[in-house]
């Protein structure tokens, strides 16, 4: 077993899951399988809210690249390279250069976060207009006074009867104006 590494691959946009298809299929099929560990399409798990229900989609945080662990050398790199949708190695001039296991280590936490934790669609800043579109303050607008990113809630301040009240919120609770 000789040296694995971490490398990006860059694909056509919109056809990373085919690639990965393509390239496990090739690989299955050659002598060349011992060679390739892994191939990894970085997405994420994101909520939003659709026609006033909150739904989970996955979505591609690095659109256009694969991270695939491999050994590299002159056969598994033509491999790779000759799979339909991938259009080659990331790295300087022709060399494909392997990235660091903590940079692996944080995209793949992001992935696994996300599948329990859902990254929120939409982000909000300070000072932002805002529609309430679920809760008992649906349709009242406000505006964003702190943003608790880790929690997927914001405080907003809404003025009810004339007085203005902050009111904490789920993200998916909550509309841009």
């Amino acid at each position: 077993m000789g040296d694995r590494k971490w490398y990006v691959v860059h694909t056509q946009t919109g056809a990373e899951e085919k690639a990965k298809a393509g390239l496990e299929t090739k690989i299955a099929a050659s002598v060349l399988k011992e060679y390739i560990d892994e191939v990894v399409v970085p997405t994420e798990q994101v909520s939003e809210v659709r026609g006033g229900k909150k739904r989970i989609t996955e979505r591609k945080f690095f659109p256009g690249y694969l991270l695939i662990k491999m050994e590299m050398n002159k056969d598994s790199w033509y491999l790779v390279k000759s799979t339909p949708g991938i259009t080659g190695f990331i790295g300087p001039g022709r060399k494909p250069t392997p990235i660091s296991e903590q940079e692996v280590d944080s995209i793949l936490r992001r992935t696994e976060d996300t599948e329990t934790k859902p990254t929120p669609k939409t982000t909000f800043d300070i000072g932002e207009a805002i529609r309430i579109a679920e809760g008992p303050f649906a349709n009242f607008n406000g505006s964003v006074m702190e943003v608790f990113p880790d929690r997927g809630k914001i405080k907003v301040s809404v003025s009810i009867f004339g007085r203005s009240t902050l009111v904490e919120l789920e993200n998916w609770q909550v509309e841009k104006v």
